[in-house]
């Protein structure tokens, strides 16, 4: 059972695993300032990895009998907290069923409502630093490692039919544990059956090691596990060799980023773009921060979100 306060003022919730070091503990209450969300506040909830089903219910259940609990951002559990709770919810958004996730939980009229907002957040987040018809031009593949949440988005957002043939060459997915490989595998024969994809199951960073040995230049290579955050280590050993020309994407934008150091030591010899989560991260919260509030955050409104967050992370 989780023992969580009773609210007192309009408050948001981030359930994660260690949420107190999240930049987002400092940057709510600097956006919330100039959004307009008078006395709002955020609340943390941590919750051990794969939590007992009865965990997430409790958390759910509390959102949605207290008033001024307007609702959550949900990472990590996002897929443990749809399967143990998704019947509590009056609404659940196309994607969430579709994905079998939730990343936002909110309220309107009443009624609780959940998202899935990762194959938003996620796709801004990739048009924000990969160039546009990259697939179409180099051919490249996509390499992600981890078969959760983010890693569905992210596939969800590059195999999307709307992108007609700017789409990767082929689609590889790793992932220590075959119930969501095998999982992930579904969902992405479903968005696109027609690109090439293929799904490995690799307990070791070695196995992971000798796929990238294996792609093309200009191919994009994720990090979707979670290592080098909530849990120490990397998907890939110290002997990993990078393909030429690629893009790099480290989704954590805290912790060791052990992955993404492992990436910046072969930039230069091998013409590496490597990226944080950072951005994703600002997206991630802006779509969910804008569905509890009910508010639009775009255009200007966005910019000015982004600098607020770019000043904190300079050590503004």
């Amino acid at each position: 059972m989780v023992v969580i306060a009773k609210p007192i003022q309009p408050t948001i919730y981030f359930i994660g695993v260690t949420t107190a070091r999240s930049s987002i503990m400092k940057l709510f209450p600097r956006w919330a300032g100039v959004l307009g969300l008078k006395d709002a506040v955020i609340h943390g909830i941590d919750l051990e990895i794969h939590a007992p089903r009865g965990v997430y219910r409790d958390v759910v259940q509390f959102i949605k009998q207290n008033e001024l609990a307007l609702g959550a951002l949900v990472t990590t559990h996002k897929i443990d907290l749809y399967n143990a709770a998704r019947d509590l919810f009056e609404y659940l958004d196309p994607n969430a069923k579709m994905f079998g996730e939730l990343s936002s939980i909110s309220k309107k009229d009443g009624l609780l409502e959940g998202y899935a907002k990762d194959p938003v957040s996620s796709g801004l987040a990739i048009e924000a630093f990969i160039p546009v018809n990259y697939w179409k031009n180099h051919r490249g593949q996509a390499f992600i490692m981890g078969a959760g949440g983010s890693a569905i988005a992210i596939s969800s957002y590059l195999l999307s039919k709307d992108r007609g043939d700017n789409v990767p060459a082929r689609l590889i997915v790793s992932n220590r544990s075959q119930s969501r490989l095998s999982e992930i595998e579904r969902i992405v024969r479903r968005i696109n059956p027609f690109v090439s994809s293929e799904f490995y199951l690799t307990p070791q960073a070695l196995q992971n090691d000798s796929i990238l040995r294996k792609l093309p230049p200009f191919s994009l290579i994720v990090n979707a596990t979670g290592l080098g955050k909530d849990r120490p280590g990397c998907p890939l050993t110290d002997a990993c060799d990078y393909p030429q020309n690629s893009m790099v994407w480290e989704l954590n934008y805290r912790g060791e980023l052990d992955f993404m150091h492992q990436a910046i030591k072969q930039k230069t010899a091998k013409n590496l773009h490597v990226e944080d989560g950072w951005i994703y991260f600002i997206h991630g919260w802006t779509q969910v921060i804008a569905e509890v509030f009910h508010i639009e955050i775009t255009g200007k409104r966005f910019s000015g979100i982004e600098q607020i967050a770019n000043r904190l992370r300079q050590g503004g």
